[in-house]
């Protein structure tokens, strides 16, 4: 019997530490899986390079995407092309804006856009976006009254991913993050798309953030991303000019770039305050 209690407690040990390890980490990596994430740059490589084989509207949309069919050998996959350009509905989008998004994220350890290039089609430039598999947008979940979980590791996880979600949204000036605009994987990961709508450089959103204690968006009133990795405060911190003219090229002008440090220094001041508020570690993990 003792041996039999300790092979168990041992076996419960085992199982705790493991849990523990992955509570720990795999929320503060993005929500791309490892595999995943190892496979981008071959991902990329085939947005680029593989034959588009077929395409239709994507339905849904203001900026019109459209759906494309991608095939190299034997591997076929969709993906999201799009060439907006100037105001449109009152709002200035860019398609570039799309690849700068995914290169910040990049560069960030997000891991939460998919990967994104740009690429011709019918002569014309624009961005080519991988097209995630997933189950609901927020759109689906808050229509059909579909329940998020309660607890576990799931339900922790989605409520980190929205802070994440702010932090980043707020750091690119993002309008447009709509409901239709996060998806949500079969095991509830989140994954963040249409960036068209972001990179503001006017001084309204220089001295404010879209979300924070004291967001843009006040019809909520505050909306803190108060739960953030270490590590992405920690590269929010390092960002550079340099480091971000490296990443996203010509995509961005010097004002944009100029314009997210900006908001980065907001960033790191309310962080900062909110540890105050709230104590180090309601905020960082």
């Amino acid at each position: 019997m003792n041996l039999l209690k300790k092979s168990f407690y041992r076996s419960l040990t085992i199982t705790a530490f493991f849990l523990a390890v992955y509570f720990l980490f795999w929320p503060s990596y993005g929500q791309f899986r490892p595999e995943e994430i190892l496979e981008r740059e071959d991902l990329e490589d085939f947005l680029l390079t593989a034959k588009i084989v077929g395409f239709k509207d994507l339905g849904k949309g203001i900026t019109q995407p459209l759906k494309i069919n991608l095939r190299r050998g034997k591997t076929e996959r969709k993906a999201v092309w799009k060439n907006c350009s100037g105001v449109i509905n009152g709002y200035f989008e860019g398609w570039q804006y799309e690849i700068a998004a995914y290169r910040l994220d990049k560069l960030l350890g997000l891991n939460m856009i998919p990967p994104t290039v740009e690429r011709r089609f019918q002569g014309q430039r624009g961005s080519l976006q991988l097209w995630v598999e997933h189950k609901y947008d927020l759109l689906e979940i808050v229509d059909h009254s579909i329940p998020l979980p309660k607890e576990g590791l799931e339900a922790v996880n989605l409520e980190r991913m929205q802070y994440l979600a702010r932090a980043f949204d707020s750091l690119i000036a993002n309008e447009d993050r709509s409901l239709q605009n996060t998806l949500l994987t079969e095991d509830w990961r989140t994954i963040l798309i249409d960036h068209s709508r972001s990179f503001r450089s006017d001084a309204h959103f220089t001295r404010n953030l879209i979300y924070g204690l004291r967001p843009l968006r006040t019809e909520s009133g505050p909306l803190p991303f108060k739960r953030l990795p270490r590590t992405f405060v920690d590269k929010l911190r390092s960002l550079s000019f340099d480091s971000i003219k490296v990443t996203v090229g010509s995509y961005l002008t010097t004002r944009e770039i100029r314009s997210i440090l900006a908001r980065r220094d907001l960033m790191i001041k309310e962080i900062e305050e909110m540890i105050v508020l709230y104590g180090e570690g309601e905020v960082l993990y």
